[in-house]
């Protein structure tokens, strides 16, 4: 996606506090989970999940993350104004792997298959079988209708 040609975006999405926004012009190579040490470090969860773009189809469309070199061939760029994580790539790599929660619409980026498993940590597994409960449920009514949400909002 270029400012010369641009291509309707296919994904769109951003950090938390909508200082960083991006576009997506066609479908990602793959959507993966990771469950490398790594990954759980920078995510601060028991795995990350990616979606894999090829540069030429990927662009920021508001502001620029900030970037940490999390390895000798990586780097990961987040938000440094809230923190967000969003996205790891290879230095001078054709690819970005955008983080899927980033994305407005994340049920529309779901992994197919998963990698550093051998860190993937023995309770994950499970995740689906524990008891659950929704926002609401968890809340109730009258606490949610006191909750006022600073997020950036799902679209543009």
């Amino acid at each position: 996606m270029t400012a010369e040609t641009p291509a309707k975006p296919v994904l769109t999405g951003g950090c938390q506090c909508g200082a960083v926004r991006f576009a997506v012009s066609a479908s990602p190579n793959r959507i993966s989970v990771c469950h490398c040490r790594m990954c759980q470090k920078a995510s601060g969860a028991p795995f990350a999940s990616f979606a894999d773009i090829n540069n030429e189809d990927f662009t920021w469309t508001r502001g620029k993350p900030a970037a940490f070199k999390s390895s000798s061939i990586a780097e990961r760029d987040f938000c440094a104004a809230c923190g967000t994580p969003l996205s790891f790539r290879r230095i001078d790599g054709p690819r970005i792997e955008i983080m899927t929660g980033a994305f407005d619409r994340p049920d529309r980026v779901v992994p197919t298959r998963q990698y550093g498993t051998e860190s993937r940590l023995g309770w994950v597994v499970g995740i689906a079988n524990l008891p659950s409960q929704t926002t609401m449920q968890n809340y109730g009514p009258e606490k949610m209708a006191t909750i006022v949400s600073h997020q950036h909002p799902d679209h543009d």
